[in-house]
């Protein structure tokens, strides 16, 4: 194996790859956890910080390095999510998910196999699509960091316990509850092909500027979100119905004649990225029913854009 010598040592790390090995599910983790990359990749910088921080003696008695790198990750991302809801109350229009290209490493997963009461269990593709996401921002920090780790990482009630600090029977509930919310905002499953080319004529329609195809593809309940986070544009407000969803898009495009509109995977479905110039302005992320779309986010902050300007 091939080892590295841990900060302020001359001799090697043995363990040095075990531990730099679950990065990647850390980060799957963290920004399940937080809806932002950039949040989730400064856990896992504080997450092996604090694992460096411990002497060899007491490294050398932990059991699960792995176990141990998560449960401290997982904490960390409680207490931000604690704050974040104060953060949020502070931010500038609506709030949405940072939105993730396709990228392969969101498709790992926990390592060691667990499959703890497996009723429910949500995939790791669902979980990562901007619905799903969107309604974990509804959850109190207990029933997410619950549900995620449970449901959607597998672990047990009891292993949750450890970290959220309650009982696994509360724990239980924490997870049935958020299960629940989950539920209620399901949605018939529309096949990724029929998304693909829903959204494929949502984009031509709008380049035409085509208010009555646009209008013909939208639910006529839409909602069309987007986040600027007082940095750039955007509606502070969510827009519900098809005719104004429609005419807002349309006076996007007659304002900017040089949007470059591309389509995209965005969180593991179909979507569309604009350019101005070549820069990423806008990142959409879609829901959809049967043949319309019954939800937009469009996300404009240029701080939730970084993955698209450095991918």
């Amino acid at each position: 194996m091939t080892t590295r010598s841990e900060p302020g040592q001359d001799g090697p790390d043995p363990g040095f790859d075990a531990v730099a090995s679950e990065r990647r599910r850390l980060t799957n983790v963290a920004y399940r956890l937080l809806g932002s990359l950039a949040d989730a990749e400064d856990v896992v910088q504080e997450t092996y910080a604090r694992w460096y921080v411990l002497s060899p003696p007491e490294r050398e008695a932990i059991e699960s390095p792995g176990a141990w790198l998560t449960t401290v990750a997982s904490r960390i991302c409680l207490d931000l999510l604690r704050s974040a809801r104060v953060r949020r109350e502070r931010y500038v229009g609506e709030w949405i998910p940072e939105p993730l290209p396709d990228r392969a490493e969101w498709t790992g997963g926990r390592s060691d196999g667990a499959t703890a009461d497996p009723a429910d269990r949500i995939t790791l593709d669902e979980s990562l699509n901007m619905a799903f996401l969107v309604v974990l921002e509804s959850m109190t920090p207990a029933e997410r960091v619950a549900f995620v780790l449970h449901d959607v990482f597998r672990y047990s009630f009891a292993e949750v316990a450890q970290i959220v600090g309650r009982t696994p029977a509360a724990c239980r509930q924490l997870a049935s509850s958020a299960r629940r919310r989950i539920r209620a905002s399901r949605t018939p499953a529309t096949p990724l092909a029929r998304q693909a080319e829903i959204v494929r004529d949502f984009k031509q329609a709008w380049e035409a500027r085509d208010i009555a195809a646009l209008i013909g593809l939208l639910d006529p309940d839409v909602t069309a979100i987007g986040d600027g986070g007082g940095l750039v544009s955007a509606e502070l407000h969510p827009i519900e119905g098809s005719a104004q969803v429609a005419r807002v898009l349309v006076d996007v495009t007659g304002e900017a004649p040089h949007l470059r509109i591309m389509e995209r995977t965005v969180n593991g479905r179909p979507g569309l990225v604009a350019q101005l110039a070549g820069v990423t302005v806008t990142v959409m992320a879609f829901d959809t029913a049967g043949d319309r779309i019954t939800r937009i986010w469009a996300v404009r902050n240029p701080a939730k854009l970084r993955p698209w300007t450095t991918a």
